[in-house]
């Protein structure tokens, strides 16, 4: 009996609709995984990036040089750590869109990472350190980040997202998200455990670490980032560098860390500590802190100066 059929169609598969650039930024942001941290700073590269290019064209019509020549304009011109920071950004929403089904080849291919050249003067010795918490000059607040930044080797975003009920002072830790999204305790020693106490006093939820004032109306942050007791937003990374910038006379926040994993290491701790204690993923990224520093080396050279033994 013959078939009254005609040839079989292949069914091919449904594609979500290509959205426009906002609502495929929003999408991003708006991933369960994402760390706070890591969200605010997509966020920055990523509104500055729908300004240029307009958030209500279609993804689809936005092309490869179109999106390098604005990468350009808009911070070619910056530090390479900052570049690479952007360039990871753009590449990270690139697949993500890919994976969706909204673009069919990559638009941030062509966009490269910088050279980093290393510094091996950023870590800062101790002393300098030291003298500089013990300050009568500094507030409370200050004293506390930035002994915490150097006490738990964390990254500036990481700690600034800790809220009060994070903190376990019983222990001596305090839970994070880390820039992968994992949970996870950073472990504090004495000198911030004491200053936390005078820090929180009399708040139970909220952030840590508040800004010095409350937020104008037109600029009210998310629940998540403002006080219930005070009303006052979570204290932002800019202001907390500023800060510390001007106290120190022109260090950053990462050098606490970088100086953190740079003593462990000179202080022969083992590369799995190192790991366990900095969280990097990655012996390759460790390597870069854990060198001694120029101190370090000046001593050990010292130390094993023939002429110096004869003396």
């Amino acid at each position: 009996m013959s078939s009254l059929r005609g040839p079989s169609r292949r069914l091919r598969p449904v594609r979500d609709p290509v959205p426009r650039l906002t609502d495929a930024v929003d999408a991003f942001l708006a991933q369960p995984d994402l760390a706070a941290s890591s969200c605010r700073s997509y966020t920055q590269t990523l509104a500055r990036l729908r300004d240029a290019l307009g958030g209500d064209r279609p993804l689809d019509r936005v092309g490869t040089r179109e999106l390098e020549r604005a990468t350009l304009e808009m911070w070619g011109a910056t530090a390479p750590a900052t570049w690479n920071r952007h360039v990871a950004t753009l590449r990270s929403f690139d697949s993500f869109c890919r994976r969706r089904g909204w673009l069919q080849e990559a638009i941030a291919g062509g966009l490269e990472r910088r050279r980093e050249p290393a510094d091996r003067t950023k870590a800062i010795p101790y002393p300098q350190l030291d003298r500089l918490w013990r300050r009568d000059d500094v507030a409370v607040r200050e004293k506390t980040l930035w002994r915490l930044l150097y006490e738990t080797a964390a990254r500036a975003q990481e700690v600034l997202s800790v809220n009060v009920e994070d903190v376990d002072l019983e222990n001596k830790r305090a839970r994070v998200r880390s820039k992968g999204g994992d949970t996870e305790w950073l472990h504090l020693q004495s000198g911030s455990a004491r200053l936390l106490p005078r820090l929180i006093t009399g708040r139970e939820r909220g952030p840590l670490f508040l800004a010095d004032r409350r937020p104008a109306p037109a600029r009210i942050p998310a629940a998540s980032d403002l006080c219930p007791s005070t009303g006052r937003g979570r204290l932002s990374y800019r202001r907390a560098e500023e800060l510390f910038c001007a106290a120190s006379g022109g260090w950053t926040l990462h050098q606490l860390r970088h100086s953190a994993i740079t003593h462990l290491a000179e202080a022969d701790v083992g590369l799995a500590l190192l790991m366990a204690k900095s969280r990097h993923t990655s012996l390759r990224s460790l390597q870069r802190y854990a060198r001694p520093g120029p101190e370090a080396v000046a001593k050990l050279t010292a130390e094993h100066d023939p002429e110096r033994r004869r003396r």
